[in-house]
Order: C-alpha cells, then sequence, then structure tokens
C-alpha cells in the first residue's frame, strides 16, 4: 500500500457512555500511541495508562490502551486503541489531542473498513455483511448477516472462479499450444462440461424467490380496506404505538404509513393505508391509487372490514390483488353480532383492535406466516440485488459459452468465460470494482 495518513475517530456509540473506543490506523499509529500514554505496550495486550495532551501534558483519562501492529490487525495497517470513559468531554479531549499529532486525521465514514478491503482482509460481501451486521433489527436478520460477513457468499464466489479459471486455462491452452505434439486434441469439451455444471449450480441459486432480498428489507404485510374499517387502529394496536391518527371520520389517512415490526425474530414492515374507494377529491384519489398500488406489492394484504356494518363480509371485496396473498379481518367486533364469513379467503379472523379481542390470534398467525415466509432464507446466499446481478450475469455468460455446437470458435468460447470468471470477481472486489465502492461504503458510521 502506498503511504497515507493515519486516521482516527470514536469507534463505540454516541456518548455519554460506561467505556468510549477510540480507534486509529495508519503508518504512525504507534507515533500516536506513544504520545498518548508515553510508550507502546506489547502487541495484543491490555495495558492501563494515563491518556495525556501531547502539547500541554495534562492528563485527559485513564485508559486501557492496545497496539495491534500491521498486517494482524482489523485494517491491515498498525492499528491502536484507546478504551476510554465514555464523557464526552473525555472523548472530545483525545480526539483534539489526535487532530494534533502530525499526519492524524479524523476518518471518513467507512473508512476502517474500506482500508480493511483494500488490505484484503474483508472481500465486498464481507463488507456488506458487516454493514448489514450493523443495521440488523431482528435475530433473523443477524444470523443472516454474520453468515454473510464469514464469507457465506464470498466463499462460495470465489471457489465458483477458480473453477471458471481452470475451465479457461484447458481452452486457452488448445488455443496456444494446439500444435504441440504432447497437448490432448481434445480440452474444450471437458471445459465446457465444467462450465455446464457451474452454470447449473449457481441458477439454482438464482431459483431462490429473492428471500435473502426480502429479510433484509423485511416482510411487507399492507392493512388495506375500505374506509373507517379501523386499519389505522389496528396498525397501532399491532405496533403498540401511536404511530397513525385515529378517527372517527372516513378518509383520515391519505398517505401510506409504514412500521417496523420485531416479529418472534423475523422483520416485518407494516403499511396503513388510504381507505379504498370512489371518490371525487383529488387528494383522496392518490392517496387511494398509492394504497392499491403498494397492497399489490405487498407480501401480505389484511383487507380489514367494519364487522359491524350491513353487508357484513360483503365489504371485504377486493381488487386487483390476485398476486398476494389476502386474509379477511372483520375488525369492530365489539359491535357485531356474529362472525362474517367469505369463501374466497384462505383466513378469516373476527377482531377488536379496540378492545384487543383475537390480537394474540392474528399475531400469532402473523408469526407462523412469517416463519413459514422465511424458512428457506437460512441457507440464502444471496442478500443484494448487486450479487444476484452479478451472478445472472455470470450464468448468461456461462451459457452463451456452453449453448452453441462444435462450430463455435474456441476463441470466443474463451471470452465468454474469461467474462463469467471477471463477473465473479466483481462480486468479491477481486477485479474493476472502483464504480461501486464509494455506494457501498457511503453508507457507513463513521468509525466503522
Amino acid at each position: 500500500m502506498p503511504d497515507r495518513s493515519t486516521i482516527f475517530a470514536l469507534s463505540s456509540g454516541r456518548p455519554p457512555a460506561a467505556i468510549a473506543v477510540v480507534r486509529v490506523s495508519g503508518p504512525r499509529a504507534g507515533v500516536a500511541l506513544e504520545k498518548l500514554i508515553g510508550r507502546l505496550p506489547k502487541p495484543r495486550k491490555a495495558t492501563l495508562g494515563r491518556v495525556r495532551d501531547p502539547a500541554s501534558g495534562e492528563v485527559i483519562d485513564e485508559a486501557l490502551a492496545l497496539w495491534f501492529p500491521a498486517p494482524r490487525s482489523e485494517t491491515g495497517e498498525d492499528v491502536a486503541e484507546l478504551q476510554l470513559h465514555g464523557g464526552q468531554a473525555v472523548i472530545a479531549g483525545v480526539l483534539d489531542a489526535l487532530a494534533m499529532i502530525e499526519g492524524c486525521r479524523p476518518a471518513e465514514a467507512g473508512e476502517f473498513t474500506r482500508r480493511a478491503f483494500e488490505n484484503g482482509r474483508l472481500d465486498l460481501t464481507a463488507v456488506e455483511g458487516l454493514a448489514d451486521l450493523v443495521a440488523a433489527e431482528t435475530q433473523a436478520q443477524r444470523r443472516l448477516a454474520f453468515r454473510q460477513l464469514k464469507g457465506l457468499i464470498g466463499d462460495r464466489a470465489e471457489a465458483w472462479r477458480r473453477r471458471l479459471i481452470e475451465a479457461l486455462a484447458l481452452v486457452e491452452a488448445r488455443i496456444d499450444f494446439s500444435d504441440e505434439a504432447d497437448v490432448p486434441e481434445d480440452l474444450v469439451s471437458p471445459a465446457l462440461n465444467a462450465a455446464q455444471q457451474l452454470r447449473d449450480e449457481i441458477a439454482s441459486v438464482l431459483a431462490d424467490g429473492c428471500r435473502g432480498e426480502r429479510l433484509r428489507d423485511g416482510l411487507v404485510v399492507a392493512i388495506a380496506g375500505p374506509p373507517n374499517a379501523g386499519k389505522s387502529t389496528l396498525l397501532n394496536r399491532l405496533a403498540r404505538r401511536e404511530a397513525a391518527i385515529v378517527s372517527p371520520y372516513a378518509g383520515t389517512t391519505r398517505d401510506v404509513i409504514e412500521v417496523h415490526l420485531d416479529l418472534d425474530g423475523y422483520p416485518v414492515t407494516l403499511l396503513d393505508t388510504a381507505g379504498i374507494r370512489d371518490s371525487d377529491e383529488p387528494v383522496e384519489q392518490e392517496g387511494v391509487r398509492r394504497a392499491r398500488e403498494r397492497a399489490a406489492a405487498a407480501d401480505l394484504v389484511l383487507w380489514v372490514i367494519d364487522a359491524s356494518a350491513a353487508g357484513g363480509a360483503a365489504n371485504g371485496r377486493h381488487e386487483g390483488l390476485s398476486n398476494t396473498d389476502v386474509w379477511l379481518i372483520a375488525n369492530k367486533s365489539d359491535l357485531a353480532a356474529e362472525r362474517p364469513y367469505n369463501s374466497e379467503y384462505k383466513f378469516s379472523l373476527l377482531i377488536s383492535a379496540l378492545t384487543g379481542l383475537g390480537m394474540d390470534a392474528l399475531k400469532a398467525a402473523l408469526s407462523a406466516y412469517a416463519k413459514d415466509y422465511f424458512a428457506a432464507t437460512e441457507s440464502a446466499l444471496i442478500t443484494r440485488a448487486r450479487h444476484r446481478r452479478a451472478l445472472e450475469e455470470t450464468v448468461a455468460a456461462l451459457g452463451r459459452a456452453t449453448t452453441g455446437d462444435n462450430s463455435m470458435p474456441e476463441e470466443l468460447i474463451a471470452e465468454e468465460l474469461r467474462a463469467a470468471a471477471t463477473t465473479l470477481g466483481r462480486l468479491t472486489g477481486r477485479v474493476d470494482v472502483e464504480d461501486i465502492l464509494d455506494v457501498i461504503f457511503r453508507d457507513f458510521c463513521i468509525g466503522k
């Protein structure tokens, strides 16, 4: 790596806190640590020391110091860490002292992780797994992100790439040494057989219904139905807070309201939508259009009706949701005499969002639905659209290489295999990834 500045940042949570961790990485990390505590500790052993301002000599704090010389560190560079008391004044004093040391500067967002990538400590898929682990809100998301961080798809992609390079080597040997007597005549057929097997293997991974990506984003459940059926009250009851405005007047909800839930360890996004009805009012028309659009794109729709209204289940008519699972939720059971029934629904339930009647049964049904929906994600490899695009391009290139007849020139076969290997390399960051680095690292926090 070329010579570069040494970076520092608070790598723990926002102060005040019991402990604050300040991390320093770069060629002058050891110098910075010596200036702050007066000595360089033994590698990877916590040492108690007084942290002083190098300019005035004033004691800022008493802290544990750790020293990780390159390359055996988180970033692959020299790294120093100070575990301080987590007060704002202590942290500010240490950061100000570091800023005064020549060659040291505050880190940018994601810069520690980017240096780990550039030094070969992490590949791009592991970097994304780390970002997902930090952002995980449920246990299922945490498990998937941790497997990604530890090479769930990165290791597999690199193994695929090695197999592709071996197949490519056979074809190129045939091209480059075709006039050599000791080179076998048929090297292309075994190469194409290996490429076909690899294509089928990757294609089977792609046929996962996008469950890995969905686990990152959460199961989307839309609460829809006619106006004044109690949809917002139901959302608030499920969210256990006043997330939506509740009013006795029809048409109160105009825009789509989103609430994120942890449902027995699975991520769920609830959508409260505008009451669906014909209207001449332009704003309400737009709200109804958005409600229909979001409900049609949801994984599950809770079609809420007023069980006490005239017509009962007849109010449960819905349109444009044929590709989505729809449950009939008959609300306001405290005002209804009997449970409505409608045979077109797979599931129906009588509840009262106001009193809580039937809510335990609804939550249990939603939990079971989420568990079944995410059952296949425990072994999901693909968690991002970027991964899917890269693998789709790889399969396409392998398909072009293997679906032709024996008349396809060996040079064209080699070029398609080379394109497939390059695409897999981009997945892990092996080749030509400068155009996506900024996108990946921009959402990291300072100090990571």
